[in-house]
């Protein structure tokens, strides 16, 4: 499925092949505090899939518990993340649903990191869900 997306303001415009069936809700901490929210929603688009269309996202890399680092993708004027990759050649980006014109089509099929969901959230009625990364 093709998908086109864009940063709140504007200024960072993409486009990417995706398969929807690969969208997917992460409740680690780390994506609570850098998505502001509960939760954050993606979808992976392999490398030769996804294209810049206008501006230059600026880059955060974080390191995970596990010492994995990610490179955050986001907009340095409006602040909308974008996506996160790898932090050297990058096979797939992991797209933030909420930048996607398509975005209600996107229905997530996946739950992880779900030991660290908060209380309050028990879950989307028809989802896979895991502790931690699916095997």
């Amino acid at each position: 499925m093709k998908i086109e997306g864009a940063c709140h303001c504007g200024s960072i415009r993409y486009e990417a092949e995706i398969d929807p069936e690969k969208v997917t809700i992460c409740h680690c901490t780390d994506c609570q505090i850098l998505s502001g929210s509960a939760f954050r929603t993606v979808v992976p688009a392999p490398k030769a899939g996804f294209r810049l269309l206008a501006g230059k996202p600026k880059a955060y890399v974080k390191t995970a518990e596990s010492g994995n680092k990610r490179l955050q993708a986001f907009c340095e004027d409006c602040g909308t993340p974008i996506y996160s990759s790898a932090v050297d050649d990058p096979p797939v980006y992991s797209i933030r649903v909420g930048t996607a014109r398509q975005r209600a089509a996107l229905l997530p099929r996946l739950e992880v990191f779900r030991k660290s969901a908060l209380v309050w959230n028990p879950g989307l009625d028809g989802t896979q869900r895991f502790d931690g990364m699916p095997s």
